[in-house]
């Protein structure tokens, strides 16, 4: 009897070791399934603190419109230098280290932003901004594509609608910084830290292997063909969705005299409706398909926009953008979907083209501003949701 018990305990003891091995193994996993989301949503939280203080920045500094439109215009062409620089770290260090590498150094370039002491000095960091942002941008959505390959399920909805949640956080927080009097360069700095922490954190444990590849072999890769018609939706959602960022803020500030605590919530209510979509977009586009869910979705937007440039009072425009951010949820993710099942250097052709629209959004809207008033140029991009539903409803690849 005796010499039965230690064989006994030993047996319990290795089974429970076993099963304690088994618990932290998944509990592991789950880490690394969750880095990925963390990721897009540092993202989302990076940006939504910069667009949510812009109001801010321009009365900082006395900035007209012509001459925030150029600041914004600084962003779009930083994002399309950015091509070739974020082919050369994914060709050299595969997702995972650009993603890191990129966003530390959005981190340091949304601080710089808050301390520029003048124009020029601001669009020199915008510029950085477009170029760190994009790389980032590039390389987390060919992550995600990789991640829908592999498990053979649509994310993308999902992990973009984090990014919105993301965006929504930081937008609010940037109200609540502007309600408090608190200068954009303290609160860029109050959120670098905490966020680089995070995304160091989460790209350690991010399940995506550092295999290099060959993002695009051009310096500028415009899609042909079928292809371009994803590009074009690019180039239209890039151009709404930025301008709703940059100037719905300064058209509730301008137009009905909204408080710096106010103003920011325009994107906040727009980010609100477009998290609430993308969360339930990927069962949506297996019921509905892509290609109608987006071209709904824009007519939404149209009827929104306009709402928001008729609308009485500040808080009735907010409902507009809100029923903006519902209709154009869903453009991105599927864009970027379908673009990233066609390989590495569609998706990068797609995102040039989308670029292409954050270049021209800022300088057109802010002409519009400036020669007819900033109801006219939020009511511009009600017409680019037009033509995005009349785009969208003929491109195959969405189908």
């Amino acid at each position: 009897m005796q010499t039965t018990v230690p064989a006994v305990n030993t047996s319990i003891t290795t089974t429970a070791a076993s099963a304690s091995t088994s618990r932290r193994s998944k509990v592991f996993a789950r880490i690394q399934n969750l880095s990925l989301p963390v990721m897009f949503t540092v993202f989302g939280v990076i940006m939504g603190s910069w667009a949510g203080r812009i109001p801010a920045m321009a009365a900082r500094l006395d900035i007209s419109h012509s001459a925030l439109s150029m600041v914004l215009l600084c962003g779009g062409v930083g994002a399309l230098l950015s091509l070739p620089v974020s082919s050369f770290l994914m060709r050299r260090c595969g997702a995972r280290k650009t993603m890191l590498y990129s966003g530390l150094a959005l981190l340091a370039v949304l601080v710089a932003i808050g301390i520029a002491p003048t124009v020029a000095s601001v669009m020199g960091a915008v510029l950085m901004l477009g170029v760190t942002a994009s790389t980032y941008d590039v390389a987390m959505n060919a992550a995600a594509s990789k991640r829908e390959k592999a498990t053979g399920q649509s994310q993308m909805s999902l992990l973009h609608g984090l990014a919105c949640a993301g965006g929504l956080a930081g937008a609010t927080l940037g109200s609540v910084m502007a309600g408090m009097k608190v200068a954009p360069a303290i609160h860029f700095m109050m959120v670098a830290g905490p966020m680089a922490a995070v995304l160091w954190a989460a790209s350690q444990v991010l399940n995506i292997s550092d295999d290099t590849e060959q993002v695009q072999k051009k310096k500028f890769a415009l899609p042909r063909g079928p292809m371009a018609l994803l590009g074009l939706l690019g180039f239209l959602g890039s151009m709404s969705e930025g301008s709703i960022a940059d100037w719905s803020g300064v058209f509730l500030k301008e137009h009905f005299h909204a408080t710096d605590g106010l103003a920011p919530l325009a994107l906040s209510c727009f980010s609100v409706m477009m998290l609430v979509s993308r969360l339930v977009g990927d069962k949506l586009k297996t019921r509905f398909g892509a290609q109608r869910l987006v071209t709904v979705g824009a007519c939404v937007s149209a009827m929104g926009l306009f709402f928001a440039v008729l609308a009485p009072s500040a808080h009735a425009a907010l409902g507009g953008f809100a029923v903006a951010g519902l209709g154009l949820s869903l453009l991105f993710p599927f864009v970027f979907s379908a673009a990233g099942a066609q390989g590495p250097i569609a998706l990068a052709g797609v995102a040039s083209m989308a670029y292409s629209g954050t270049l021209m959004g800022p300088p057109v809207i802010g002409a519009i501003a400036s020669h007819v008033g900033m109801q006219m140029a939020i009511g511009y991009v009600g017409v680019l949701s037009i033509v995005i539903a009349l785009v969208a409803s003929r491109t195959k690849l969405l189908k």
